[in-house]
């Protein structure tokens, strides 16, 4: 809602409802993406009253929250594991309606005060902790498992137990983890918006922080876009739609952002085990099937699938100068090609942090009958991904010092082109 002044000049009135709307909005879509995600991976299969309990244990983790999984069957069997992984489509999908929810009141403003700020960003805080405290609430369930007919079903029937197995989230952290990422969105939204005015005292941020922080979105959705065209035509060409729409909608930027780091030259550590597993392309799932941790970087790709991975590093380098000369090019002409290049690689640092803190994956589940663990095909098994961070991040600042003075310069000759016209 909003009013006019005398002079003209629109003045924003952020109530409940638009608040409210955004935050359903935002609920709406994780959940809808969520959901497909999981039917198309199969997990409609679940015992019967399943299916909303883990969507709304995908859409936890998708603002940060974990997974603990636990049983037992008279003492005589347990289970035990955790889930931490971040299914990032589900997370940008609802990242984008939020931001866009908290700008939109913002748009077309001359400046706007700290205290408008405040309560605008308050409402739709605390309509956000009531929704992740219900989601936090519903993501909980427990199940009967069937050993099936082989060694397990056996001993199942010898000492007359099922194994019943359930999964819940720790409330407190979830909720304050979704706050902090709830944060992290609305900050970065006024960061990117070029139209959302900021406080008085933060005016200075316009040239030193958007571009940058404009670029750096700009980079990420682009790596997302790559990896959902490569992916349709993966599915239209050699089958397995399902499969392959389940990476889609649940881990496409996992997959496309940790993609982006590889290209980088950074390496991750990681490892699959057992017949458990999380929707990823099959040559990440056969690189990481080791006996023990495996080496994932650009090194083993090529070493794995032949030369073809050295595409990687072309498109990375070509996403990154782009961006550098976007960047450039919506900071004002007055900044140096050194300031460029400084700010591109502190925002690439960042932006691989993000990555790195988000992308990881461990994830866990066993099955111990009589004390005797890792019994039976599809009981057991985990996958591992962790980045080696410090490399990734020195990485970062290079890439980000050498393109950005290169995208700096590649603006500065556009515009003195475009200064002396056709006839220069």
């Amino acid at each position: 809602m909003s009013s006019r002044t005398d002079s003209g000049r629109p003045v924003a009135r952020h109530g409940w409802g638009p608040a409210l709307a955004t935050v359903l909005g935002t609920l709406i879509t994780m959940g809808a993406v969520a959901a497909l995600g999981l039917w198309a991976a199969g997990a409609t299969d679940l015992p019967e009253g399943s299916f909303p309990p883990v969507v709304a244990a995908a859409v936890i983790t998708a603002v940060g929250g974990t997974v603990e999984l636990s049983g037992d069957a008279g003492g005589l069997a347990g289970t035990e594991g955790g889930l931490t992984v971040i299914p990032l489509s589900v997370t940008l999908a609802g990242a984008l309606v939020l931001g866009g929810g908290f700008l939109r009141p913002l748009r077309h403003r001359d400046g706007a005060g700290a205290p408008e700020l405040a309560g605008w960003t308050a409402r739709i805080a605390a309509l956000w902790l009531l929704a992740v405290l219900g989601l936090a609430l519903a993501a909980r369930h427990t199940f009967e498992l069937s050993l099936g007919d082989g060694p397990l079903g056996d001993l199942g029937d010898l000492f007359g137990f099922t194994p019943v197995v359930g999964f819940s989230t720790n409330v407190v952290p979830t909720v304050l983890i979704g706050l902090l990422w709830l944060a992290g969105v609305l900050v970065v939204s006024l960061a990117v918006s070029r139209d959302a005015p900021l406080p008085s005292g933060l005016l200075r941020l316009r040239t030193a922080v958007r571009p940058a922080a404009w670029g750096m979105v700009g980079l990420l959705l682009a790596a997302v876009v790559i990896c959902l065209v490569i992916a349709l035509v993966v599915a239209a060409t050699r089958g397995h739609p399902a499969e392959t729409f389940a990476v889609i909608l649940l881990g496409l930027p996992n997959i496309a952002w940790l993609a982006l780091t590889v290209g980088l030259g950074a390496t991750w550590d990681g490892r699959v085990e057992g017949s458990f597993g999380l929707p990823m392309p099959h040559v990440l799932d056969e690189v990481l099937r080791t006996p023990d941790v495996s080496v994932l970087n650009l090194g083993t790709l090529v070493e794995h699938d032949g030369g073809k991975w050295w595409w990687l590093l072309v498109v990375v380098a070509a996403l990154l100068l782009a961006t550098a000369f976007a960047t450039a090019a919506r900071s004002p002409a007055r900044v140096r090609a050194w300031q460029h290049a400084v700010r591109m690689a502190v925002a690439l640092a960042l932006t691989v942090l993000m990555i790195c803190l988000m992308a990881r994956i461990t994830a866990r589940i066993g099955l111990s009958v009589l004390g005797i663990g890792g019994l039976g095909e599809g009981f057991s098994g985990q996958v591992l991904l962790r980045p080696r961070l410090w490399g990734a991040l020195g990485l970062a600042l290079l890439w980000g010092l050498v393109t950005g003075f290169a995208g700096a310069l590649l603006a500065r000759a556009v515009r003195r082109r475009d200064a002396a016209g056709p006839g220069g």
